[in-house]
């Protein structure tokens, strides 16, 4: 794990830099729809990222090519949706003015916000990258709250570490979800469940996991529910502009991908079960296996 990252870890470069080839594979699906192509990605683009997944191969000008790509889809959303407004008001006017045409590649921040907005999950436009992806997480799991069994609820409430509230009616608890009131390693467990689903649902695949025993327990419990409110978003995303069938999926990706690297950064892996644990522990919380030089 770079430095960098650990410094600025809401930086998709430096993310983008350090991250598993296996993920990137999965970005690179999203942006040329499984090596199909889109109207709006140059093919030579769409060759060259295909041409990397091939040979399992990312070079720094790759990775950042990755990044100017999902910016540009994000830039396609923004644009339309300001050229909707200005095309409603009569030319010449002072929108001309306050608001210049816009660049199709923008900050990632940008293209997180817009997808934010889209989903319908709160943010202040002021929140950090890392504050308005988790509340996209959290929206999602929110929607397949009340779906959920009384079973299901109550074990995913205890997967987030709120198993005193299990008890909650579904209103309650997805409030709660909602709110961002999760413990330990809750955010990358929900970061995984959800891009976990979102990767199955559209690209016949789930991710490329090695887990443990507890990660492995939360996918399983909530697999079906996140695959329900992932249909749904998906839905709203093809109803959409379509460069939302790009941005809203590698938003996903990203925010897994981050929250997996501030683990790694922040944690040790136990070497006999594999489960994360906080870098000064002696013994592992889930088998007990003692760490070298405990």
């Amino acid at each position: 794990m770079s430095d960098d990252f650990i410094k600025n870890p809401g930086s998709l470069s430096q993310l983008l830099t350090q991250a598993d080839i296996a993920d990137l594979d999965i970005l690179v699906d999203y942006i040329t729809d499984s090596g199909k192509g889109r109207i709006s990605l140059n093919n030579d683009v769409c060759a060259r990222l295909v041409k990397c997944k091939e040979r399992k191969a990312y070079t720094e000008s790759d990775r950042h090519l990755i990044s100017q790509e999902i910016r540009a889809f994000g830039g396609n959303t923004l644009t339309n949706a300001y050229r909707d407004v200005r095309s409603s008001i009569p030319f010449g006017s002072l929108l001309d003015k306050v608001l210049p045409d816009m660049d199709e590649t923008i900050a990632y921040d940008e293209v997180v916000k817009d997808v934010a907005s889209h989903l319908k999950a709160p943010f202040d436009k002021n929140d950090d990258i890392l504050v308005v992806e988790n509340g996209i997480l959290r929206k999602i799991l929110r929607d397949s709250f009340e779906k959920m069994s009384s079973e299901e609820r109550a074990a995913v409430l205890k997967e987030l570490n709120v198993s005193d509230l299990a008890m909650l009616g579904p209103a309650a608890g997805a409030a709660l979800i909602a709110a961002g009131r999760m413990g330990g390693f809750a955010t990358y467990k929900l970061a995984l469940v959800v891009a976990n689903a979102v990767s199955k649902a559209l690209l016949g695949r789930g991710l490329p996991l090695v887990v443990n025993a507890t990660v492995a327990r939360t996918v399983g419990v909530l697999l079906g529910p996140i695959g329900w409110a992932v249909t749904g978003i998906w839905t709203l995303a093809d109803m959409a502009s379509p460069a939302y069938r790009v941005t809203v999926p590698c938003v996903i990706q990203i925010a897994y991908m981050r929250q997996k690297a501030i683990v790694e950064a922040q944690s040790k892996a136990c070497p006999a079960c594999g489960a994360r644990n906080e870098r000064a522990a002696r013994f592992c919380a889930d088998c007990g296996q003692a760490f070298q030089g405990a």
